[in-house]
């Protein structure tokens, strides 16, 4: 199977694959626990993102969201089923940035060069490439604790960015963050992705925020996780929260993710 590969990422940078999607699922289920007593939280997932492709996982919470991104990551294993990633490890950003705060917004960028065994010389300018790219241009220097909430995760934004995966995966990255700044973040997420044409796999459970920034809405089912429902978002980017074919699409998407978790209430 060809492997996908991603150019330097900054702008006009572009993912790239043949013959394969950049992520590919087959029937994989997880379970926890001893044998007897074991929980199944995913069943029978199926599911494959297109190079550039930006999906959606949405779901309620305890789903198996989170589980399966970890199973993408490669911090976990399935209980059955493949898992294939022709590019290589993904690169993976979560709700909480996990900056180290010893060190400045450069030197967190850095220390994924840094592993990348990218040479010393050359992790400065490729950091504060980076952090222009997520419009922190200056703020090498500064320390985590001089940055905003919404600085912050785009500090971890660049320092995923600079795993140079073709793949990002993002658990929830604007959970935690009020309704402003993560407005503005979905807009700084969508012009970075259609700069960098990486391939991307969000979990949220915030309906708008899935419409507003997906091609492709992804509906977990409840316990065990399974893909209920998908939707191919037509709509023109750049979008806003408040479009009325963001409104619209949200509503029908909600009353599926309403009747699941009815179903399961019912289970």
């Amino acid at each position: 199977m060809a492997a996908s590969t991603l150019t330097e990422v900054g702008p006009g940078a572009v993912t790239e694959a043949v013959g394969a999607p950049a992520v590919r699922l087959g029937q994989v289920s997880k379970s926890f626990g001893r044998p007897g007593a074991a929980q199944t939280v995913l069943d029978g997932i199926s599911l494959d993102v297109a190079p550039g492709e930006f999906v959606c996982l949405l779901g309620a919470s305890g789903c198996g969201k989170s589980t399966l991104l970890n199973l993408v990551a490669g911090l976990d294993r399935p209980s059955s089923g493949t898992i294939e990633v022709p590019g290589g490890r993904p690169a993976l950003m979560f709700q909480e940035h996990a900056l180290f705060p010893w060190l400045t917004a450069g030197r967190n960028v850095e220390l994924a060069l840094r592993l990348r065994g990218v040479p010393r010389a050359e992790r400065r300018e490729r950091a504060e490439r980076l952090l222009d790219l997520v419009r922190l241009r200056g703020a090498h220097g500064k320390r985590v604790h001089e940055l905003s909430g919404g600085m912050r995760q785009r500090v971890a934004l660049a320092r995923a960015l600079a795993q140079a995966s073709p793949v990002l995966l993002m658990d929830e990255p604007f959970a935690a963050l009020d309704a402003i700044t993560r407005d503005v973040l979905h807009e700084e997420l969508t012009h970075l992705w259609s700069e960098t044409r990486l391939s991307v796999l969000f979990v949220t459970h915030n309906v708008r925020e899935a419409v507003r920034l997906a091609q492709r809405v992804v509906l977990l089912s409840s316990r065990p996780g399974r893909i209920a429902r998908e939707w191919t978002i037509d709509l023109p980017q750049p979008r806003r929260i408040e479009d009325p074919g963001v409104s619209d699409l949200s509503v029908e998407i909600t009353e599926h993710l309403r009747e699941e978790i009815r179903r399961h209430g019912q289970n």
